[in-house]
C-alpha cells in the first residue's frame, strides 16, 4: 500500500492492436506491473485519437476501432518507478510513456477485521410478488421519463425498493429491434423497473402505474424473498 507523500504517476499510451509476445501489449504491461507488486494500475480505452502518424482512429468503423489508443496509468514511489522503467522502455516500442510528479493525499484499504465485527443484521423472510415493468427509454409521463415517474410513484406507495435496468438491445410486440449504436448513441433502448413487496402493496402499485403506461408490459410473479437489513 502506498503511503502519503511524494510519488510518481506513470501514463503509458499504446494502440489496442499492438502485440507483445503474441498477446496485446497493454495486457502484457498490466501483468508485468502486477507481478512487480505495483499497488494498482488501470487501462482505459479511448473513443477517438491520433498519434504521430496523423491517422484518426475512431469507433466510426470496425477497422479503425481496432487501432484505438489505450491509456495505462499507475502511481508508485520514485524508487519503484525507476526500477520498472527500463523494462517498460523496452516493451513500448511504438507508443508514449509519461512520468509526472504527484502527491498521494490518501491511500488505504478496507480493514477486513473491522468488516467482520460489523453489527449483526436482521433477516426478514416470506412470500411476496415480483413486479416487472417493461417500457421504452423514450416513454414519458407528464414531461419526465416514464421509468423515473414510476420509481417516484413506488416510493410514494412505500414500496421497500425498486431497481431500473437499462437494456443494450431488445424488441417488443412491434418486432422492431432497439439497440445501442456506435459511440453509445441511444436508439430508444428497452428499460425495466422491478420491485418486490407483499401482494397487497404490489396490487396497489399496479393500480397506480397501469394508467401511466401507454405501450409496455407489466409482469407479476410469485416469489419467496429473504431481505437482510441492519439490526437497530
Amino acid at each position: 500500500m502506498l503511503n502519503k507523500g511524494s510519488a510518481k504517476k506513470v501514463t503509458i499510451y499504446v494502440n489496442e492492436d499492438t502485440q507483445y509476445h503474441m498477446r496485446p501489449l497493454y495486457e502484457a504491461i498490466l501483468t508485468f506491473l502486477m507481478q512487480k507488486g505495483v499497488a494498482g494500475a488501470t487501462a482505459s480505452r479511448a473513443v477517438a485519437g491520433f498519434g504521430p502518424h496523423h491517422v484518426m482512429h475512431t469507433t466510426a468503423t470496425e477497422f479503425l476501432t481496432e487501432h484505438l489508443p489505450i491509456r495505462i496509468e499507475f502511481v508508485e514511489t520514485e524508487d519503484v518507478v525507476n526500477a520498472l522503467m527500463p523494462t517498460l522502455h523496452d516493451m513500448v516500442t511504438d507508443g508514449l510513456i509519461e512520468v509526472q510528479d504527484t502527491t498521494i493525499v490518501k491511500s488505504g484499504m478496507k480493514d477486513h477485521a473491522a468488516v467482520e465485527t460489523r453489527r449483526p443484521h436482521v433477516k426478514q423472510q416470506g412470500k411476496g410478488k415480483l413486479l416487472c415493468i417493461y417500457m421504452a427509454e423514450s416513454d414519458k409521463w407528464n414531461g419526465e421519463p416514464l421509468y423515473d415517474a414510476i420509481v417516484k410513484q413506488l416510493r410514494m406507495l412505500d414500496i421497500s425498493g425498486a431497481t431500473v435496468y437499462r437494456g443494450i438491445m431488445g424488441y417488443g410486440v412491434s418486432g422492431q429491434t432497439h439497440k445501442q449504436g456506435l459511440l453509445h448513441v441511444r436508439h430508444d433502448l428497452p428499460v425495466m423497473v422491478s420491485a418486490i413487496e407483499s401482494e397487497e402493496k404490489i396490487k396497489q402499485a399496479v393500480d397506480a402505474i397501469e394508467p401511466m403506461i401507454e405501450d409496455g408490459l407489466i409482469m407479476l410473479s410469485d416469489v419467496d424473498y429473504i431481505r437482510l437489513v441492519p439490526a437497530p
